[in-house]
């Protein structure tokens, strides 16, 4: 098989485990009696991107093939995201989780083992294509748009597909046993994962770089902690720390979108809505645009340089928030949330995929893995973690549970909370374009 084609298929598998409960797990967590956590299993994500990434980034750099990190992480996560599954098998459809704390306890240990496989798989995909003498710019985006193909495939299959009365069939009726209400969307994931890790092990070799003979490694070399050398490099310190800034704003969505489309079923006026009942497949516009940005990123890197295409990942958080809080599910405010989807592909392709093109471009080759992971760390990790919390904070204070829709505490509460998170995207935009200055020679 074709190289950039066995690529693309890892990326599919990757992202589709990722797709098939990250932006639909707020509506479950609601009917299992954890909806004023939902800012916490977003922020778990984050906490566990702090280190993870890095440790295993360590481990694929100094120790073991990252293809085959890749794929025992994915192995280690399956397995504790189908123990999530059959905890919700026994809870029944609809009922709350008589242990929470242990099902908390399985997602984290589920994600701490998935978050690292984000920087892992750019690793495996950059060593695979510099290995066959391949472009990274210029043929990594194109086999990256598969990821996001599999997000979307497993978005539309959880929203679509129902379980009821055992018997298995698709709809966009409302009042039906959707995965995206239960917890098949985990079974969705621990499958796809465990498939994932057998996959990995068919790639080829990503070879280690040797010690030269006689060379003498310091500790922090004996660690694999050199990636943090970056930092003595200001271009590279800024780049990080506004990185961590804009992670801030990752999780956001994906943790409140759902509960705030659906919401609207709670208001007579838009509760039959297409919009207000398939919150999930709505939103899948977002992944939607991001599968065509990614195709743009090699002419906007090459032409403007990081600096440029990352300002237009700032500016594009900024409209999908603010579109958010003045739509509705309704004609013509519907027509609003949708293009708070189609720029979130420039949001988030912008900052994520173009950002691990320029860390891979701009580090040592036997820090590529520790560097990607550090990438990761800052944001995913600090700056989602940060940010989903404050999120959380934010909403619980303008919105609340009620008959198992979150809504604003005032008429204007969800809006008020979008137009925050937009303001704090829009100062991001404005420090970053006033500090951050790469050298133009190097796009």
């Amino acid at each position: 098989m074709n190289t950039k084609v066995r690529l693309a298929v890892m990326n599919f598998l990757e992202f589709a485990v990722w797709g098939a409960y990250l932006t639909c797990m707020g509506n479950y967590l609601g009917s299992a009696g954890l909806g004023e956590q939902i800012s916490w299993f977003y922020a778990i994500q984050g906490i566990v991107s702090i280190f993870m990434p890095t440790l295993m980034g360590i481990v694929a750099d100094k120790y073991m093939q990252p293809q085959r990190v890749l794929g025992l992480c994915h192995l280690a996560a399956g397995a504790f995201m189908l123990v999530c599954w059959w905890m919700g098998v026994q809870a029944g459809f609809g009922q709350e989780l008589p242990n929470k704390s242990l099902f908390i306890v399985m997602y984290t240990l589920s994600v701490a083992f998935f978050m690292p496989t984000i920087a892992l798989a750019n690793t495996t995909a950059f060593s695979i294509l510099k290995d066959n003498g391949l472009d990274t710019v210029k043929d990594f985006p194109p086999i990256r748009v598969l990821g996001t193909i599999g997000f979307i495939a497993t978005m539309w299959f959880v929203n679509c597909a129902v379980w009821e009365d055992g018997s298995f069939s698709f709809t966009l009726a409302e009042n039906a046993h959707k995965f995206q209400y239960t917890y098949m969307q985990f079974f969705v994931s621990g499958v796809l994962s465990i498939a994932l890790c057998a996959y990995c092990f068919t790639l080829p070799e990503c070879k280690l770089k040797k010690q030269e003979a006689g060379q003498q490694r310091s500790l922090v070399e004996s660690l694999g902690l050199n990636a943090f050398k970056l930092f003595k490099t200001k271009k590279m310190a800024l780049f990080f720390i506004f990185s961590a800034l804009l992670g801030m704003c990752l999780q956001v969505t994906n943790g409140y979108a759902g509960p705030f489309i659906t919401s609207f079923k709670g208001n007579p006026e838009f509760a039959d809505t297409f919009a207000a009942n398939n919150a999930t497949l709505l939103t899948s516009i977002s992944q939607i645009s991001e599968a065509l940005c990614i195709l743009m990123i090699p002419f906007f890197l090459k032409r403007y340089g990081i600096k440029v295409v990352m300002l237009m990942s700032m500016f594009a958080w900024v409209f999908r928030f603010g579109f958010f809080g003045v739509g509705n599910p309704a004609m013509p405010g519907v027509l609003l949330f949708v293009l708070s989807c189609i720029v979130y592909g420039v949001a988030f392709d912008f900052f994520n995929v173009s950002g691990g093109i320029f860390v891979d471009q701009e580090c040592a080759s036997d820090i590529k893995a520790s560097a990607q992971g550090l990438f990761m760390m800052m944001t995913n990790g600090l700056g989602a973690t940060i940010g989903t919390l404050a999120a959380g904070e934010i909403v619980n204070h303008f919105c609340q549970w009620q008959d198992g829709y979150l809504l604003g505490v005032e008429e204007s509460g969800w809006q008020t909370c979008w137009f925050i998170f937009a303001a704090f995207a829009l100062v991001v935009g404005v420090s970053f374009a006033l500090v951050f200055n790469p050298d133009r020679n190097r796009k």
